[in-house]
């Protein structure tokens, strides 16, 4: 299975993590699904915010926080799975399957904020899983797995967290609808850049059994 490149994963702070993780025998799928409800939890409190009277901005810092943790699951179910060794015949389903979950809670939570739109968060759930989908599937097409953006998960997860930090000072709809926007167009960008790469190292194949 290729890697997602992770420029934290070589980093001592993370290594020293995966380690205590790892001694604690929590296994990478079990942090898998503790991803996804770090997700759910993140994508509650931003949907709280529209429901809550009164201030919400500590809501909007609790699901910027969230969404970290979810990014964090994501680093360390690899590298503990590396430090025990682990091979679980099922261990791709936990690896992509909550991460398409997650997604969907973190954008839809986001859309029904207080300053947010459903329909939005929606679309932009939808770009997110067609991004996703169009890697696995040139994946399985032959081709390698291409994880550029510039609206890949990374980059989704740090703009939403950016925009709710932001959010929790300057509650303005003008900069979430900004943000979403950001991550649409850059997700319909980043889907047709990976088909383009995809599509062109299939056919660049091709030619070469033709010859």
């Amino acid at each position: 299975m290729e890697r997602r490149p992770i420029a934290s994963r070589g980093t001592t702070w993370a290594a020293a993590c995966a380690d205590w993780l790892s001694a604690t025998k929590l296994t990478p799928n079990s942090i898998s699904v503790l991803g996804l409800i770090a997700a759910l939890l993140a994508g509650a409190a931003f949907a709280a915010t529209r429901f809550i009277a009164g201030p919400t901005f500590y809501l909007y810092l609790l699901g910027a926080l969230f969404v970290q943790v979810r990014l964090l699951a994501n680093l360390f179910d690899g590298m503990v799975a590396e430090r025990q060794n682990a091979c679980s015949p099922i261990g791709e389903l936990y690896n992509e399957i909550p991460d398409r979950f997650s997604d969907v809670c973190i954008l839809v939570g986001f859309g029904f904020c207080s300053l947010g739109n459903p329909s939005i968060g929606f679309a932009a759930a939808i770009i997110a899983l067609l991004v996703a989908y169009v890697r696995s599937q040139l994946a399985v097409s032959g081709a390698p797995q291409s994880y550029v953006g510039p609206m890949a998960k990374a980059h989704r997860m740090a703009l939403v967290t950016a925009t709710a930090l932001i959010l929790s000072v300057f509650p303005l709809r003008e900069i979430w609808l900004l943000a979403m926007g950001l991550l649409i167009v850059g997700g319909v960008v980043t889907l047709i850049r990976r088909l383009r790469i995809g599509a062109k190292f299939l056919q660049s194949g091709c030619n070469g059994q033709q010859g």
